[in-house]
């Protein structure tokens, strides 16, 4: 338990951290979606933090009149990125220019809660999930959406590509259930019913296009071998409140993280007996934004409702697994 090493923080003072995501191109870089007064009420900012010698920076940051709840990074533009809001739109920003947004996407109708930019070499897509029931499917080139898909029955929490077969991408839901969707197809692909309790979050192996996890409200992740779903292929118990959210290594086929309204984020090898690696407590809050880094092994960043951004390497991960 404890504290990670090599660690550094910065405090966003006023703002409640909801998603971080490191740059795809730049070892270090973060961006943090958050939102004041616990995004129920109040303004947003996306906030854009490095990490160099001397601890973190905050290199740029931008407003927007509404809570913002998850940040994606282009794959095709080192400064853009784009966020999602508690107003239901999608903003597009450039890091090169002092203002903005540069545009808007005003399609849901209540609010937006996850947004991907799809990581397939050749396809500049942007999914998006919202408390309306429906994902969204989005060329960022386009002023308006490609596709509305719909079937959840409930409202969607996460939306995430599969970084293996291009256009698919997966959605979790309050509704229970985890689905496969294929942008080529309207319809659902897959409905996994993942859970007896609001899914949160959920992730693809980076090493298996057929496994994927899902965290709950039930405070257990569970492991979905698209194969075959009628049982979870492993189950992982230890949190004691909701998983926020659940992200699986770049680097190891096994190992992944997960974050927590109980404060804490655990590491987990699911091919252990004993899976549950590390426990780390270092916020004092929901912990809700989680990323691992591809360009720096073990290294981690979390935000949480404690105004705190974190970039750590836990123990675990910082010696060879």
């Amino acid at each position: 338990m404890g504290t990670a090493a090599g660690a550094g923080a910065l405090r966003l003072p006023g703002l409640h951290g909801y998603a971080v995501e490191f740059s795809p191109y730049c070892p270090g870089r973060v961006a943090c979606a958050a939102a004041q007064y616990y995004g129920m009420a109040g303004c947003g900012t996306l906030a854009v933090l490095e990490q160099n010698e001397a601890g973190i920076i905050l290199l740029r940051s931008f407003d927007w009149n509404d809570g913002l709840f998850d940040v994606t990074w282009s794959e095709n533009n080192e400064n853009m990125l784009i966020t999602c809001s508690g107003d239901g739109s999608l903003q597009v920003w450039d890091m090169a220019k002092t203002k903005g947004p540069l545009q808007v996407y005003k399609e849901h109708t209540l609010e937006a809660y996850s947004v991907d930019w799809s990581q397939t070499r050749g396809e500049q897509l942007v999914v998006s999930g919202s408390w309306d029931q429906t994902a969204k499917l989005w060329d960022p080139a386009v002023g308006k959406s490609l596709c509305t898909f719909k079937g959840h029955e409930a409202v969607i929490y996460s939306t995430i590509w599969s970084p293996h077969i291009p256009g698919c991408f997966a959605s979790a839901s309050g509704d229970q259930t985890l689905r496969i969707w294929d942008v080529k197809t309207p319809g659902v692909k897959l409905v996994i019913p993942a859970h007896q309790a609001e899914v949160l979050s959920c992730d693809w192996c980076k090493y298996d296009e057929n496994l994927l996890v899902t965290g709950a409200v039930d405070c257990s992740l569970k492991g979905w071998d698209l194969r075959n779903i009628r049982q979870p292929v492993f189950v992982l118990l230890g949190h004691t409140y909701a998983i926020r959210r659940v992200k699986f290594s770049p680097f190891h086929a096994t190992i992944l993280a997960s974050c927590s309204y109980d404060f804490t984020v655990r590491f987990w090898d699911f091919s252990k007996p004993n899976p549950l690696l590390e426990t780390v407590e270092h916020h004092t809050e929901f912990t809700c934004g989680l990323d691992l880094s591809l360009h720096n092994r073990g290294q981690v960043v979390d935000c949480a409702w404690d105004e705190l951004v974190k970039i750590y390497t836990p123990s675990c991960l910082a010696v060879p697994v």
